[in-house]
């Protein structure tokens, strides 16, 4: 396929995009920042101006497409990471007004030059526990994507209202347009670097639900999403099998989720950011995981 992908210099992106060629896609990145990949050509463009994304849409991705002298090819999909990537960052309304805006721009282009395969990135945080003032808990465990999200800050709104966005473009232009609620997001490196204290001190990881999702196959799920066709707009989580601490099941719930009640009986490692959905509709299956990197 002939992807868009914004936002691919960023600690996702620049794993995903990787994956998403080795599976033989070709791939544009259109960001502020240029992905430093020889197989990837960048187009240096701002989301937040519709003019920018609507040229970057309807351009060439390479020099070489100019060979073919049948004009300028069109995109099979576009996936949408760009964004401020989380709070605390940059001021909170214009982190809300780059997250939004910028969404609506990319999806109302695509939707308006016939893309009919859009995958965005929502995130965790819409489920309110993430950048919550003080401790807040699930309604319940496992957190699937019926959980109410009512997040109370800049960001995770601003990820609310992009799915709220993307679900009306589906319903106008009936493409498929699928949001990943993304669980945080672990590189290669990181477990070596972070994971000990997180063995150590399993309370670090309370905010994240004690989950993660490991960029590579972060990547995996992109491509999943983009050869799965017919599925309308849909809302996944996104995230690996286990929990990324050391404590079982029980002892979590013993320990941090007391009162929280269960939906179902869960496995003694099963992750309470629930990858079921995924896992049913596209046959996302993970394969890294923190115990394989840290022979535990």
């Amino acid at each position: 396929m002939r992807i868009l992908f914004t936002g691919g210099a960023g600690k996702a992106g620049r794993h995903v995009i990787p994956y998403l060629l080795a599976q033989g896609h070709v791939v544009l990145n259109v960001d502020l920042l240029p992905l430093a990949h020889p197989d990837v050509e960048n187009r240096l463009a701002d989301i937040t101006d519709a003019g920018q994304i609507f040229d970057a849409l309807s351009s060439y991705a390479s020099l070489g497409e100019l060979d073919a002298g049948a004009g300028v090819p069109k995109f099979d999909a576009v996936v949408h990471f760009a964004a401020v990537p989380r709070i605390l960052i940059r001021p909170d309304n214009e982190c809300y007004r780059v997250n939004t805006i910028g969404t609506y721009n990319v999806i109302d282009a695509a939707v308006k030059l016939g893309v009919r395969k859009i995958v965005f990135a929502s995130s965790e945080t819409t489920y309110g526990v993430c950048f919550a003032d003080g401790e807040r808990k699930p309604e319940y465990l496992p957190i699937d994507e019926e959980h109410p999200t009512t997040p109370e800050d800049s960001y995770a709104m601003s990820k609310v209202v992009n799915e709220v966005t993307a679900r009306s473009f589906q319903r106008r232009s009936g493409f498929d347009i699928y949001g990943l609620r993304i669980n945080n997001v672990i590189e290669p490196h990181e477990y070596e670097q972070n994971f000990p204290a997180y063995l150590e001190n399993p309370a670090l990881r309370r905010r994240n639900i004690f989950a993660y999702i490991d960029a590579r196959d972060l990547g995996q799920m992109v491509d999943r999403c983009l050869k799965t066709d017919g599925l309308g707009f849909q809302i996944f989580n996104v995230s690996n099998d286990d929990h990324s601490v050391s404590l079982t099941t029980g002892e979590i719930i013993e320990r941090f989720y007391q009162g929280v009640p269960l939906k179902r009986e869960m496995g003694k490692d099963e992750t309470f950011y629930a990858n079921a959905k995924a896992r049913d509709l596209l046959g996302f299956s993970p394969e890294h995981s923190w115990r394989a990197c840290l022979n535990r």
